[in-house]
């Protein structure tokens, strides 16, 4: 008990540390993660990652975190930081919140042609696109860093920024074939920090970390009220999604392929009279297009109804850029429109409505997307952020992500003014009999299926089913199609096919089936099998021959003639035999009946086999495909723990 007191005393006494730190107000759980990164550091690991949602102040984490890691003992000169982002405007956000943080240290920005720092202030701020250049990675000695900071790591998996750590840690595999690893003085930590610390095109975030040490989900946030109320709204849009293509590297779907369903005078017309019903009092919307010919639809859209909207790219100039977020943060027009530009990093505190009206399969862009507005700014007069989300109505495709799928709800759900709490409610009160969302998701499916035309049960009928509907000898050649078999050769299908002797129509020269008849139709099989058996008995076969039709009948028992093995042993090539008796194809083939030979042989002259194999690679393509589906869905599940590298 002394040992647990004494590190309990431990605790408080470094959080109320990280409490006092100069110029620096830090909230619990931003005293918990740093407590987390330390304990991690201090234990020996050096490559670390920290999931927090957007609007969690990330920068103000690993600003302070930086104040506490002190230059290693073998190397008291390690004293500097790299901060590595990938905007500038990261990279501005960074170095403004550093400054106001703690004044005392010097602060430059390495980026592009304007920013070009001399390497020796105490943090420099650097976007990874300036870094991939070898000249301006060379000022950043190792010999002089005591730590790393990789903001938005979600993106450290990528070649590129392997490439540039591979310089600071020689652990992290470079992927030139001729890289040679730097010797290094001292271990430098290399810190990621993400609100999305995931990854759904398949990239191991484990190349470059070793574990995540501390994870808050935003919906936690929002529950402890760190981040903003949110009012969410759905919208059932006439989308069809169904043939949109999936970008096979990213999970998600291809913008080229979905700004083709999503960019039409109906849906833009839709999102901007949904946002005038719900939204239309806001003062500061952002809404996520697809594609930039989207985003400008949209914009003239607005206009065309008179509201005051504007849009950016990744092609709008910087300056221009600058401008535009500059007075929509100033509340100077209400509706920013934007393509993939503002998913990430941007701190935009007063809005107060987002419009998803990109459908995503990736859970971490929806959280992306609507996290811009979940940062609290009472200053402005925000009070909580609406939501509206546009969703497919038209066909349910298989990954998507919205609100509903979000709190666990059907993604048909209605979603009108809820709130976290609500919906949470709603997703515990709904008990669905049929539902298999509290089922673990099966890695392995075993399927005993009667479509193989060699399949013994039920002496090889392949219609289990129509026993019950039928004495006769019915069997079963998949795709509903039925067809008798007695003796004789004669063979019957929903249509009836006179045959011939096989001797006398090779003697003529001419297929032994002679022209089929309809001899009836039926609503159900049971209807239509009865008057086969009505039909049958009165044209066909008469008299005492009829009993050779039944299941029963005698020289079904007998043992299958040489003929029937054969044809049987030809048919059958290689395929493995899945007998739970152990018997081997051969042993199998010498004990069949001639019921079951003859069933095995009607079966494969009515197209069984082609059915069944059809059906097989169908069947397979569908679990690889929900295979896929399953990876991609669990790489996005963030936990604290190691990282798979």
């Amino acid at each position: 008990m002394r040992c647990v007191r004494r590190a309990i005393a431990g605790l408080g006494t470094r959080l109320r540390q990280f409490s006092s730190l100069p110029h620096v107000t830090l909230r619990p759980y931003q005293e918990q993660c740093l407590l987390a990164c330390t304990e991690a550091l201090e234990s020996g690991a050096t490559r670390i990652g920290v999931s927090l949602p957007t609007g969690s102040g990330k920068t103000t984490v690993f600003i302070s975190l930086l104040s506490q890691i002190a230059a290693p003992a073998s190397n008291p000169g390690a004293s500097r930081s790299l901060i590595v982002v990938n905007s500038i405007e990261l990279a501005r956000q960074s170095a403004e919140q550093v400054a106001r943080l703690f004044p005392n240290w010097t602060v430059e920005i390495e980026q592009g042609t304007k920013h070009k720092a001399s390497g020796l202030a105490d943090i420099t701020v650097a976007t990874y696109q300036t870094l991939r250049q070898p000249e301006r990675v060379k000022k950043f000695d190792p010999a002089f860093l005591k730590a790393i900071v990789i903001d938005e790591a979600h993106h450290a998996a990528a070649p590129s920024y392997r490439r540039l750590l591979s310089n600071f840690d020689p652990d992290i595999k470079n992927p030139d074939a001729d890289f040679n690893p730097p010797v290094l003085p001292h271990k430098i930590p290399i810190l990621g920090f993400s609100a999305t610390f995931s990854r759904h095109d398949g990239l191991a975030l484990g190349s470059v970390f070793d574990r995540i040490v501390y994870h808050r989900d935003f919906l936690e946030m929002i529950k402890e009220q760190w981040l903003c109320d949110v009012r969410f709204t759905t919208v059932q849009a006439s989308i069809n999604l169904k043939d949109v293509t999936v970008n096979s590297r990213t999970g998600d779907f291809n913008p080229t392929s979905l700004a083709q369903v999503v960019n039409t005078e109906t849906v833009n017309r839709m999102v901007v009279k949904a946002w005038m019903d719900k939204a239309g009092t806001r003062k500061s919307t952002l809404v996520f297009g697809v594609s930039v010919a989207h985003v400008e639809a949209l914009t003239q859209t607005f206009r065309s109804f008179g509201i005051d909207a504007r849009y950016i790219y990744s092609g709008t100039p910087a300056n221009e850029r600058r401008a535009l977020i500059a007075s929509f943060k100033a509340g100077q027009y209400p509706v920013l429109i934007n393509c993939a530009i503002l998913t990430e990093g941007a701190d935009i505190p007063n809005i107060d409505c987002v419009v998803v009206a990109r459908p995503t399969r990736s859970r971490n862009v929806f959280a992306q997307m609507i996290g811009r507005g979940m940062r609290l700014s009472p200053g402005t007069g925000k009070t909580d952020c609406r939501i509206i989300d546009f969703v497919d109505s038209a066909t349910r495709v298989s990954g998507i992500i919205s609100v509903p799928t979000l709190f666990g709800l059907d993604p048909d759900a209605t979603i009108e003014n809820e709130t976290t709490e609500s919906l949470e409610k709603r997703a515990a009160d709904t008990i669905v009999l049929d539902s298999t969302d509290n089922i673990p998701e099966p890695r392995s499916v075993t399927y005993t299926d009667y479509d193989d035309p060699f399949s013994l049960v039920n002496q090889a009928s392949g219609a289990p089913q129509i026993a019950k509907l039928s004495r006769h000898a019915w069997v079963g050649c998949g795709g509903d199609v039925y067809v008798w078999n007695e003796d004789n050769g004669v063979h019957f299908k929903a249509l009836y096919t006179p045959t011939i002797d096989g001797a006398t129509a090779a003697a003529l020269k001419i297929a032994p089936f002679m022209r089929s008849r309809r001899i009836l139709e039926a609503q159900n099989l049971s209807d239509a099998v009865r008057g086969c058996d009505t039909y049958v008995k009165a044209k066909v076969v008469f008299g005492p021959m009829a009993l050779g039709l039944l299941r029963s009948a005698k020289w079904r028992m007998a043992p299958a003639t040489e003929g029937q093995k054969k044809f049987v042993a030809q048919r059958w090539g290689k395929r493995k035999l899945d007998d739970p008796e152990g018997d081997t194809t051969a042993a199998k083939i010498a004990t069949l009946t001639k019921g079951e030979a003859a069933n095995i042989i009607s079966r494969l002259k009515h197209g069984a086999q082609a059915r069944y194999e059809k059906k097989v690679k169908i069947a397979t393509r569908t679990a690889q495909k929900e295979e896929k589906e399953f990876l991609r869905r669990a790489r996005e599940d963030v936990r604290v723990g190691p990282l798979s590298s």
